[in-house]
This record gives C-alpha cells, structure tokens and sequence, in this order.
C-alpha cells in the first residue's frame, strides 16, 4: 500500500429550470446531502495520509501535495454544484451518489494511482477514469443549465475540455514513466505530468470559468469551505486515535498520553485561530460584496485557491502526529522519543506553518488586514525548526504547542473590539434566522 512501490453557477444568461434542477437561493446553507458528499472526503484524507506514512519520502510527500490538490478541485465541484443548484431536489441526489461512489473509487485505487500493484484492475488508469467520472458528473448540471444560452454554452464546452485533457495526462503519467529503465528520471517525469494535469485543471479553470464562476449564496459558499476545514482538523484527530492504539496494538504509555494531549491542543489552537472570529469575518466580508464579479473573484481567491493550503498544512500535521504516536508507544522508544529529524520536522512544523500562513492571506485578501502574532509564530516556526528537529519527539511537540498557543492568545487579545464585533454580528444574524424559521414553522407547521 505505497505510493513508493467549472466552477459555475447559474447566474441567469438564458439558462431553462426545470423539475429536475431547481436552482439555488442567496439565502441557501449547506444541505445535508453535502454533508454525505464530505464523508467519502473524511475516507479520502485518512487514505492519503496513511498511504504517505507508509513510506515518509520527499517524493511520497510532494506526491502526497498533488493527490489532497487533485481532491480539493473534485471537491470544490461539489460546492460549486451545491451553490449553483439546490443538491438535494430533483435528479440530483442520484447525480450525487453517483458521483460520490466514483469519489470512493477514486480513494479506493490511490495506492495504485502512480505504480501499478499486481493483481487487480490497472491502478494508475483505474484512477485516472474515476477522476474523469467524477468531474464528469458535476460538468453534466452545468452543461444542462448552460443548454440554453449559445454564449454560456461554448464556454461550457472549452471546461468540459480541461478534465479530459487532465485525465489524459494522468493515465500517461501511470503508464508511460514505468517503461523508462532509469527511476529517477521515470519518477521525474510521473511527477511532471501529474504537475501539468493539476496545471491544466486548476489554470484553465481559473482562465475560462472566470466570466462563468456566479457565488448565489455567500453563506452556503463560506459554510461548505469552513466545513471542509473541520473535516481535515477532523482527519488529524483520528489520526491521533487510530496511531499507537487502535492499529499497531501497542500499550497505552505515558509519552502516548503526553503526546496525544498535546496533539488534540494543537488540533484545538488551529481550530480557534479560524472559527472564533476569521471565518465569520471572511463571510461577512463575501456577504458584504455585492458586484457579482467582485464577488466571484473574493469567493475563488480566499476559499477556492488560499483554503487549499490550509488543507493540506492540516493534512501534514496530522501525517505528522500520527508517526509520532505511533513511535512513543514503541517499548524501545526512550520516554521523550528519538530527535524529530529533518523530514518529519518539516511535515509538523511545515504543516503548521503552512496552515497560519493561509489564514494570514485569507485575512488579507478578505479584510485587508495584516495579522501580524501569525504571521510573526510562521517566522518563529521557521526559525526555531532547525533546532527543533534536534530535539526528542515529545519535545518538539511540546515547543510547537506553546509556539501555536501563545501565537492565538495573542492574535485573540490584539483583536482591539473588531472580534466583539464580528462575534456579535455572527450572533445576531443567526438570532435573526432563527427567529425567520420559528415563524414560519407556526405558520405552517
């Protein structure tokens, strides 16, 4: 099990509803057929990171980088689908478990996705053919909904172009590299292609789809990113549980417990440093920008391109904590664990920083606003990481947590009344709503 062995909405132009696709409202939230979408996600990441522990290499890592940015573009289908169109009305539940089971698939064959194992179906094409199914059925609602207008229907056609090509380039990349005689240059040249299909995905979406991409529902576009934050800080904590305990069977020791205390304060710090005042910040912000293109643009810059590096940094520190644990059980570990080590130091610190710095942009782009305890605890981890990697595993861990802590508790306490703020607005606009929903349930219920 070793990886070593259009975005677009409906934004009238024409487009014809009918019984089958009801579109969405600029009131709409996440329903709770989305919520299904994210589990084969939670099983998407879990797999992702096992399958990189397995063999923890620079190549397994940046292999690791171009699967989680494969699965967000997937994933971003589905909220563009979602907040375009009403996902659990009409034909599009059945689209939806359709594509969620090519989404599993999809997740089923990663071991395979760049060397093919014996036995079984062709992994690399196995994979390649599921993407293709999956970006396939989100295209098809837009193509309907752009059936009717010439102009929206052309630009259809030059996005539905972008996964094909893509997923050309993927079944090469498992078939063509394997027949050269020198690995390393087999290895370069897999990765290369995989590079130029996310190039392809992620550039010509953002080229073409750019006058196509409509945001109806601002409050269901930040709820579904900031809800696919919570299922990776999700991923992190099962990697803590299912580590030392569960998997390996070894005992539950004194550094396993240290070490799974810090690791869920860490998971708690990260968790605070965007949903106590940044999420519901950005989303006022993206309510608060009404010009349709403005709009699109905010939506694509701070969750479509900025949340993915929050994603992934999630994802390395959760690979991170799980190889920890996972050697703090071992019987000949010493009680503080071996020194950290280069590799892993860049997967936990990396993975950290990387994660502060994306919520640093996100408040840039979205408020225009420097948060400068962040921004100054990404200088701190890069500077004190080499120092770090010398250190014993528990406490590395234990200077990482004081390092996010005190990085939060500041940031909290120079907020200077904007978190009052932005806390009490979030408050009343729920108040609000939920005083709408008790009326109308009198009313008709």
């Amino acid at each position: 099990m070793s990886w070593e062995t259009a975005r677009v909405g409906n934004g009238g132009g024409g487009a014809r509803w009918s019984r089958g696709v009801q579109p969405g409202g600029p009131g709409s939230r996440t329903t709770r057929l989305e919520l299904f979408y994210d589990l084969v996600f939670v099983f998407a990441f879990l797999t992702v990171t096992s399958i990189t522990a397995t063999v923890p290499t620079p190549v397994n890592l940046f292999r690791c980088l171009l699967v989680l940015a494969l699965l967000w573009w997937c994933w971003t289908g589905f909220a563009g689908l979602g907040n375009a169109v009403r996902a659990d009305q009409g034909v599009l539940p059945v689209v939806g478990v359709v594509t969620v089971a090519a989404t599993f698939l999809l997740t089923l064959s990663m071991p395979g996705a760049f060397v093919d194992r014996p036995g079984g179906l062709n992994g690399p094409l196995t994979f390649a053919t599921c993407y293709f199914l999956v970006r396939a059925g989100q295209l098809a609602i837009f193509g309907w909904l752009a059936r009717g207008d010439p102009v929206r229907l052309r630009r259809w056609l030059l996005l539905a172009a972008l996964p094909l090509v893509a997923t050309v380039l993927l079944a090469v990349a498992g078939t063509v590299p394997q027949r050269l005689a020198d690995r390393p240059t087999a290895i370069a040249v897999q990765l290369a292609l995989w590079t130029a299909a996310l190039a392809v995905e992620y550039g010509g979406g953002m080229t073409l789809g750019g006058a196509y991409w409509v945001v109806v529902s601002a409050g269901h576009w930040a709820e579904r990113h900031a809800l696919m934050v919570l299922v990776a800080l999700g991923e992190s904590i099962i990697a803590l549980g299912i580590g030392p305990k569960f998997i390996s069977g070894l005992p539950l020791t004194w550094p396993v417990v240290i070490a799974a205390v810090l690791g869920i304060a860490i998971t708690a710090v990260l968790w605070w440093a965007y949903f106590d005042t940044l999420a519901f910040a950005v989303e006022q912000a993206l309510h608060h920008t009404r010009e349709p293109a403005a709009r699109a643009r905010m939506a694509r810059d701070v969750y479509t391109w900025l949340h993915l590096p929050m994603i992934a940094g999630i994802i390395f520190f959760a690979l991170g904590i799980k190889d920890l644990l996972a050697e703090s059980a071992a019987p000949d570990t010493p009680p503080w664990g071996e020194p950290l080590g280069g590799f892993w130091i860049v997967v936990l610190y990396g993975g950290v920083g990387v994660y502060l710095l994306g919520l640093v942009a996100c408040a840039l782009r979205a408020l225009r606003v420097v948060h400068w305890p962040l921004l100054v605890a990404v200088g701190l981890l890069a500077l004190v990481a080499p120092v770090a990697a010398r250190l014993p595993e528990l406490a590395a861990l234990v200077l990482l947590a004081v390092l996010c802590l005190a990085a939060v508790v500041a940031e909290t306490l120079s907020e200077d009344g904007r978190r009052r703020q932005v806390r009490q607005l979030a408050l009343e606009e729920q108040l609000a709503a939920e005083e709408e929903q008790s009326r109308w349930r009198r009313q008709h219920l």
